[in-house]
Parts: C-alpha cells; structure tokens; sequence
C-alpha cells in the first residue's frame, strides 16, 4: 500500500513534498484521522488528511494495488484449503469512490488467487477482534497491532517486519511477537506449526519454537 500512496502523494504535493514543521500537537490541524490507517510516508497529520482525501476520489483504488510478494496469496489459498484453515482478511481500509473497500479488496484477492475471501474492514482493536473471532494466530506488518492482540487476546501474533531488525520496537520480544521478515516465511512456519507431531506439543509451544518466542515478561 505503501507504495501506491507514494505515487499518489507526489502526485498531490510534488516531488518535494511539504516539509514538515512542528505544531501544537493537540491542535486541531495536527489530529489525525482515526478511521484511516497511519501512513508511513514523512507526511504531516494535515497532509495525511488531503492524501487520504484524494485518495477517495480515485475509482476503486484498492483494486489497482501491486502485490509486494507475487504468488504468496495462492500458496495462502492452497494451504488453506489443504490444512481447512479459516482465514479471515482484517483491514482499515477508507472507503474510495467505487466499490466499497470491503468488495474491492475481495475483487483484488480473488484476481490473485484466493478465491471466496472473507474480508473485514474493522476499526478498533486488532486484539478485542481477535478475542471476539476466537483467531488463533494474527499476522500484520504494523507493530502496534500485533501488540493488541497479545494484550487484548489469547491468539499468538507474528509481526512481518521488512526493515532492518534493528529498528524493531523493545516490546516486541518482551510481548512474545512472533518476527518473520515476509510473508512466505511467515506460510512457512504456519505449516509446520499446524503439521502433526509425535510429542503432541501444544499449538502455542510449536509456535515459541519455530519463532523462537520467549514467555511473556508480564505473563
């Protein structure tokens, strides 16, 4: 997604974008807009709100969206249906001119190979939803969120983290996140967590073990 906003964000501010200047961050220009997603982009919380404004002007735009790891959405589908998996979609997706961003991103992952996806646009906590679902494992690439769901929920979390690991957040080894740097590695240690074993280990030491997963410090 990242990548796409980029494009759109020179195409709103130039290729020298605004610099950012310090505000009075309980001013009302410096107050972010809860039911969008935080953009990683060096954008103000002002400049943020015209992006994201423009951005819904643009006719199903989260159907445009390149993948970032071709091919892994089929391989998901295949050890869903091979494993009975069921995997829910959560996003925070704003709404944009055309379908709705909840049809869209089901047109998006049925065109790349996960066909009858079940795709929640939610608000909120990444962790009372999983609490609410029962989900056993949460993946997302946002800190944050993974961190909701170890405290709010009893599913495991594992965070894909791209960047250098170390940039990594301190509350991440000490909540017990799960690390993997892509999402295929991430399918890889799913599978080996759901295979059979002889020692009949529970799903969440299968999970500390591959992921290399300490206790919880204030469990």
């Amino acid at each position: 997604m990242d990548a796409a906003l980029l494009q759109q964000a020179q195409a709103v501010f130039g290729e020298n974008r605004p610099a950012d200047h310090p505000t009075d961050p309980d001013s009302p220009d410096n107050q972010g807009d809860e039911s969008a997603p935080v953009v990683k982009l060096e954008l103000t919380p002002r400049q943020q709100r015209r992006l994201w404004h423009h951005v819904a002007t643009i006719e199903n735009f989260w159907q445009s969206l390149d993948e970032l790891e071709p091919g892994v959405i089929p391989r998901l589908a295949q050890l869903a249906e091979e494993r009975r998996w069921e995997v829910i979609f959560l996003t925070k997706r704003p709404q944009t001119k055309g379908a709705t961003a909840q049809v869209q991103s089901q047109r998006w992952l049925e065109s790349k190979g996960f066909p009858l996806p079940s795709v929640f646009v939610v608000q909120g906590s990444r962790g009372r939803i999983a609490s609410a679902l029962a989900l056993d494992v949460v993946v997302d690439d946002r800190p944050e969120n993974c961190f909701d769901v170890v405290v709010d929920s009893q599913a495991k979390a594992i965070l894909v983290w791209r960047e250098d690991a170390k940039t990594l957040p301190a509350a991440t080894q000490r909540l017990g996140v799960g690390i993997v740097k892509s999402v295929a590695e991430c399918l890889d240690v799913l599978a080996k967590v759901d295979a059979p074993t002889s020692d009949g280990s529970s799903l969440f030491t299968r999970f500390k073990r591959l992921l290399g997963v300490k206790e919880r410090a204030d469990a």
